[in-house]
Protein backbone atom coordinates (compact mmCIF):
# COMPACT_ATOMS: atom_id res chain seq x y z
CA UNK A 1 0.00 0.00 0.00
CA UNK A 2 1.45 3.36 -1.01
CA UNK A 3 1.48 6.27 1.41
CA UNK A 4 -0.42 9.42 0.50
CA UNK A 5 1.75 12.50 0.82
CA UNK A 6 -0.87 15.16 0.11
CA UNK A 7 -4.62 15.56 -0.19
CA UNK A 8 -4.28 16.40 -3.88
CA UNK A 9 -3.01 12.84 -4.47
CA UNK A 10 -6.36 11.53 -3.26
CA UNK A 11 -8.13 13.58 -5.93
CA UNK A 12 -6.57 11.53 -8.70
CA UNK A 13 -4.54 12.50 -11.73
CA UNK A 14 -4.71 16.06 -13.03
CA UNK A 15 -5.47 16.91 -16.60
CA UNK A 16 -3.33 19.10 -18.82
CA UNK A 17 -3.42 22.69 -17.61
CA UNK A 18 -5.41 21.97 -14.46
CA UNK A 19 -4.09 23.79 -11.38
CA UNK A 20 -4.70 20.85 -9.05
CA UNK A 21 -7.04 18.08 -8.12
CA UNK A 22 -10.19 18.68 -6.13
CA UNK A 23 -11.54 16.37 -3.47
CA UNK A 24 -15.29 16.33 -3.76
CA UNK A 25 -17.89 15.21 -1.26
CA UNK A 26 -21.43 14.42 -2.11
CA UNK A 27 -24.10 13.75 0.44
CA UNK A 28 -25.94 11.66 -2.16
CA UNK A 29 -24.62 8.23 -1.09
CA UNK A 30 -25.24 8.98 2.59
CA UNK A 31 -28.79 10.17 1.94
CA UNK A 32 -29.56 7.22 -0.37
CA UNK A 33 -28.39 4.85 2.37
CA UNK A 34 -30.59 6.70 4.90
CA UNK A 35 -33.60 6.35 2.57
CA UNK A 36 -32.83 2.63 2.23
CA UNK A 37 -32.80 2.25 6.01
CA UNK A 38 -36.11 4.14 6.23
CA UNK A 39 -37.57 1.82 3.59
CA UNK A 40 -36.52 -1.21 5.65
CA UNK A 41 -38.32 0.26 8.68
CA UNK A 42 -41.46 0.67 6.58
CA UNK A 43 -41.12 -2.74 4.97
CA UNK A 44 -40.77 -4.49 8.35
CA UNK A 45 -43.65 -2.52 9.89
CA UNK A 46 -46.54 -4.85 8.99
CA UNK A 47 -44.66 -8.08 9.74
CA UNK A 48 -46.00 -8.31 13.31
CA UNK A 49 -49.64 -8.25 12.17
CA UNK A 50 -48.87 -10.56 9.23
CA UNK A 51 -47.37 -13.11 11.62
CA UNK A 52 -50.39 -12.81 13.90
CA UNK A 53 -52.74 -13.39 10.97
CA UNK A 54 -50.72 -16.37 9.73
CA UNK A 55 -50.81 -17.98 13.17
CA UNK A 56 -54.55 -17.47 13.84
CA UNK A 57 -56.18 -20.72 14.81
CA UNK A 58 -53.03 -22.72 14.20
CA UNK A 59 -52.93 -24.31 17.62
CA UNK A 60 -56.71 -24.85 17.91
CA UNK A 61 -57.34 -28.54 18.37
CA UNK A 62 -53.64 -29.35 18.26
CA UNK A 63 -53.87 -31.23 21.52
CA UNK A 64 -50.46 -32.28 22.75
CA UNK A 65 -48.47 -31.59 19.56
CA UNK A 66 -45.28 -30.15 21.00
CA UNK A 67 -44.13 -28.77 17.63
CA UNK A 68 -47.08 -26.40 17.54
CA UNK A 69 -46.50 -25.40 21.14
CA UNK A 70 -42.90 -24.51 20.28
CA UNK A 71 -44.11 -22.45 17.32
CA UNK A 72 -45.35 -19.73 19.66
CA UNK A 73 -41.87 -19.37 21.19
CA UNK A 74 -40.32 -19.18 17.73
CA UNK A 75 -42.84 -16.56 16.66
CA UNK A 76 -42.13 -14.43 19.73
CA UNK A 77 -38.41 -14.68 19.00
CA UNK A 78 -38.89 -13.50 15.42
CA UNK A 79 -41.13 -10.65 16.53
CA UNK A 80 -38.41 -9.44 18.92
CA UNK A 81 -35.77 -9.69 16.18
CA UNK A 82 -37.89 -7.82 13.66
CA UNK A 83 -38.65 -5.08 16.18
CA UNK A 84 -34.93 -4.78 16.97
CA UNK A 85 -34.10 -4.59 13.26
CA UNK A 86 -36.67 -1.81 12.77
CA UNK A 87 -35.16 0.13 15.67
CA UNK A 88 -31.63 -0.33 14.37
CA UNK A 89 -32.58 0.74 10.83
CA UNK A 90 -34.39 3.80 12.17
CA UNK A 91 -31.38 4.76 14.23
CA UNK A 92 -29.02 4.15 11.33
CA UNK A 93 -31.04 6.38 9.00
CA UNK A 94 -30.66 9.31 11.38
CA UNK A 95 -26.95 8.68 11.82
CA UNK A 96 -26.38 8.54 8.06
CA UNK A 97 -28.15 11.88 7.61
CA UNK A 98 -26.01 13.36 10.40
CA UNK A 99 -22.83 12.20 8.66
CA UNK A 100 -23.92 13.86 5.41
CA UNK A 101 -24.66 17.10 7.24
CA UNK A 102 -21.43 17.06 9.29
CA UNK A 103 -19.28 16.21 6.30
CA UNK A 104 -20.85 19.04 4.30
CA UNK A 105 -20.18 21.48 7.16
CA UNK A 106 -16.58 20.27 7.42
CA UNK A 107 -16.07 20.69 3.68
CA UNK A 108 -17.40 24.25 3.84
CA UNK A 109 -15.14 25.08 6.81
CA UNK A 110 -12.09 23.74 4.96
CA UNK A 111 -13.06 25.56 1.77
CA UNK A 112 -13.48 28.88 3.59
CA UNK A 113 -10.16 28.41 5.40
CA UNK A 114 -8.43 28.61 2.03
CA UNK A 115 -10.16 31.85 1.06
CA UNK A 116 -7.78 34.78 0.65
CA UNK A 117 -7.60 37.07 3.65
CA UNK A 118 -8.59 40.68 3.18
CA UNK A 119 -6.29 43.09 5.04
CA UNK A 120 -7.89 45.21 7.74
CA UNK A 121 -9.29 48.44 6.43
CA UNK A 122 -9.51 46.95 2.95
CA UNK A 123 -6.02 48.16 2.00
CA UNK A 124 -3.42 46.08 0.21
CA UNK A 125 -0.19 45.85 2.14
Amino acid sequence: MAAVESLSELAGPRGEGEPGGVLKHSDGPWLRAARGADELVSHLGPVHSELATAHEGLTDGAGQLSALAELAAVRESWERRIQAARGECGSLAGKLRSVAQAQGATNEAVRSSFAPEVPRGGEDR
